[in-house]
């Protein structure tokens, strides 16, 4: 009889301490891709898009077009872009011409506005697209031109392949490439508005909400820019991966962004 209530007791306190498999967090996704996308959105509601999902996301921050080789490798299920999908296609064909470009599919999740931000000494206070679109191209070259200081403008932005970069050579140049002198080319966003900092000359190409975030004053323009944050799949998406682009995209247009 002793025998038969001590083993009764261990199967109940195994019982107890086995963790119990939750149905509405048995799916696990992964997204890569754009830490433009991933600042704006899942750094900050993560936890509320899984909720909302039903689903566990694992997310790896980089560039849009790792994301989207992330895809095709089969290393993720959905890419985080930030600028437009073309752009990034015609980007990867040079160098990955065979790719199934065909298959992508695109859910455009929301938009945010780009801001140029500058140091906190700088006097220039506002300019319009027409002078930032010259300033961009190199046409202009010293801050003076937009009552700053006499320096010459180094306009800091991620390397070739962030969101923010392409979105104002979509929107403000026309396709054609920023083709400032000196540059400063940082490896991810986050580093954009750090150099903006410490340099005076700087003029850094950012996210609003992340600027705002920041501290650092916004040279403002008489019109905004827009960016488009997106999700892409592979061919259509799984049930999983549909609710979370579903929850991704409530959750997105029911925030109100500083």
């Amino acid at each position: 009889m002793l025998s038969t209530k001590i083993m009764w007791f261990v199967l109940v306190a195994s019982a107890l301490v086995m963790p119990v498999p939750c149905a509405a967090w048995t799916d696990t996704v992964v997204m890569q891709g754009s830490t433009t996308f991933n600042n704006h959105l899942l750094a900050r509601f993560q936890s509320a898009i899984e909720a909302t999902a039903g689903a566990s996301l694992t997310v790896l921050p980089s560039k849009s077009s790792l994301g989207l080789l992330a895809l095709f490798e089969k290393r993720g299920d959905i890419a985080m872009i930030s600028a437009p999908l073309e752009n990034e296609v015609a980007a990867l064909r040079k160098s990955n011409p065979d790719l199934p470009f065909d298959q992508l599919r695109l859910f455009e999740i929301t938009r945010t506005r780009m801001a140029f931000a500058i140091h906190p000494n700088n006097t220039a206070h506002s300019t319009t697209l027409n002078v930032m679109r010259r300033v961009l191209l190199g046409e202009i070259t010293n801050w003076s031109v937009l009552g700053g200081p006499d320096l010459p403008i180094r306009v800091v932005m991620v390397r070739e392949g962030g969101g923010v970069p392409a979105s104002i050579e979509n929107e403000l140049l026309g396709g054609a490439h920023i083709n400032t002198p000196n540059p400063i080319i940082v490896q991810i966003s986050s580093q954009v508005l750090k150099v903006v900092a410490q340099e005076p000359s700087a003029l850094g190409l950012a996210q609003l909400s992340i600027l705002l975030r920041s501290g650092l004053p916004e040279l403002k323009t008489d019109k905004a820019i827009e960016q488009r944050l997106s999700l892409v799949t592979l061919g259509e998406p799984s049930p999983a991966v549909k609710k979370v682009i579903d929850a991704t995209r409530k959750i997105a247009n029911s925030t109100e962004f500083d």
